[in-house]
């Protein structure tokens, strides 16, 4: 196998790039971070800059990928490393630029080490890791991130010697509900009571919901939507990560993929919810309002997300990062894992240290978060749930 890099997914033609295992999420396609790309979302300018890593066999044939970028910052990777990169600079050495696996701007675990069917996994996952790590000691950066990493992908990099990296999302499980009625009927009387009165005033107020394809989103529809999402950012003193041409690219390229949730009062869009749709899984991504309405928020981005993963038959809905307010709406605590190689060996003893102490906290936390979830305690509910919560 030969190993090298290539600053732009359009070196590689799509349909070899999508035949390795995505497992279903779009991701890690190569019409996604191909937009990324085209759209200018990512290049020099943003401070990730491509450099993804693929494998070839001895006839040129495309057999492993990771999806890699070149880091100047910490910004949209929503695994912080803020604090690490402070000691490196107290300490007077250099922690940027830094390597980065993930899909930028996109906390949601995907495959990392992506590989071909007909190739040997475990030998594919080793040859893609020898590439990492010597592409990490030619440049001479200081650490390496694999970022919301899957659980194969995840043990393959434990085992050469990366220190993994222990998180919590708020996941929604489909436990084969019929309906929304029949998921609430899980819940106890008052929580189920108080989602309710959320979807009862949304409605009094008289504001109705659009389920809109990519291929139903034409170009005005997506300045609309992206205008929403841009005002949350403002509103918390940033600028958007993305920009309205990536929807439509990737729309265009994959309209599958996309799904938006358009609120309208009087039939005037007031707020909207983007969301990718992945194979079992639906993913939130951005929201915005134009207005401010009691329960907007909780109806867009997550009752409404529930209710389209009962009606097409999804296991998952992974609404982004943070949020205990997630978790009265009948979402659940969930580890999230990222692995980290770190060059200089004192760095890396205390970081190990650092993941240690952490991971039980992270540990403490998703203990206490479960108790507060709002189902039922009946024995049949909550041995589905354990159930589900093993497997993750």
């Amino acid at each position: 196998m030969s190993i090298a890099t290539i600053t732009a997914i359009d070196e590689i033609p799509a349909a070899r790039w999508n035949a390795l295992e995505l497992r279903g999420n779009p991701t890690v396609s190569h019409e996604f971070l191909a937009a990324l790309e085209r759209e200018r979302c990512v290049g020099a300018a943003s401070g990730w800059s491509a450099c993804h890593l693929i494998a070839r066999d001895e006839r040129g044939a495309l057999i492993g990928a990771v999806p890699l970028y070149r880091k100047s910052h910490s910004w949209g990777e929503f695994v912080f490393d803020w604090s690490w990169a402070q000691a490196y600079a107290q300490a007077g050495l250099r922690y940027y630029p830094k390597l980065v696996s993930m899909t930028p701007f996109t906390p949601a675990p995907a495959p990392r080490l992506l590989i071909a069917p007909h190739a040997d996994p475990t030998h594919a996952r080793r040859v893609l890791i020898d590439g990492l790590l010597d592409l990490a000691e030619a440049e001479r950066v200081s650490t390496l991130h694999v970022l919301f990493v899957e659980d194969a992908d995840r043990e393959a990099l434990r085992e050469r010697g990366f220190l993994l990296r222990k998180d919590c999302q708020f996941h929604w499980y489909n436990r084969g509900y019929t309906s929304f009625d029949a998921f609430l009927r899980e819940f106890r009387a008052e929580k189920r009571k108080k989602a309710l009165r959320e979807r009862r005033r949304i409605a009094e107020a008289g504001i109705t919901f659009r389920t809109l394809a990519g291929e139903q989103m034409d170009a005005e529809l997506w300045d609309i939507v992206f205008a929403f999402s841009s005002e949350t950012f403002a509103m918390r003193g940033h600028e958007h990560y993305l920009n309205a041409a990536f929807f439509r690219t990737l729309c265009a390229a994959k309209p599958s993929c996309v799904m938006v949730k358009l609120a309208e009062l009087q039939g005037r869009p007031i707020a909207a919810a983007i969301f990718f749709v992945g194979a079992g899984t639906l993913y939130g991504r951005y929201w915005g309002a134009a207005a401010d309405f009691h329960s907007l928020h909780f109806e867009t981005c997550y009752y409404q997300g529930i209710e389209y993963c009962i009606e097409r038959g999804l296991a998952r809905f992974e609404p982004g990062t943070q949020g205990e307010h997630k978790v009265p709406r009948g979402f659940e605590p969930t580890p999230t894992w990222s692995a980290h190689w770190i060059a200089d060996p004192r760095f890396r003893r205390a970081i190990q240290s650092y993941l240690r102490e952490e991971r039980m906290a992270v540990d403490r936390y998703i203990e206490e978060v479960q108790a507060h979830v709002p189902f039922r305690r009946d024995g049949a509910a909550s041995c589905a749930r354990d159930q589900s919560r093993d497997r993750t």
